[in-house]
């Protein structure tokens, strides 16, 4: 991976933590309420930037780029897909770990 694409992931690796945590509290509580068009907009487009990263042998789901904004997802179907995608983050990571002069 390249500088740019290292900090490109850095940046949406924790950002679809950051949604997943609060997603995943939402979808505790009532995992069948439907995500607000607001929220659904900023799923969309961190799942857009995980969509350019993630390809190949690590797209996160086959057939799947994003929710639709008609069909409104719920809580629990978000919180699921975005654990979908940070694991492919985290095997995407793992297979791109080198040491440079002693560190990580």
């Amino acid at each position: 991976m390249k500088t740019k694409q290292v900090q490109c992931f850095e940046k949406m690796h924790v950002q679809m933590q950051s949604l997943h945590t609060e997603i995943g509290t939402l979808s505790k509580k009532s995992p069948n309420d439907a995500v607000n068009k607001f929220k659904l907009k900023l799923i969309n487009n961190l799942l857009q930037t995980g969509n350019e990263l993630l390809k190949g042998e690590y797209k996160a789901l086959a057939g799947f780029d994003q929710f639709d904004e008609v069909d409104i997802p719920t809580n629990s179907d978000v919180t699921v897909v975005l654990a979908q995608y940070l694991n492919c983050l985290e095997k995407l990571r793992a297979d791109n770990i080198c040491q440079y002069g002693g560190q990580w």
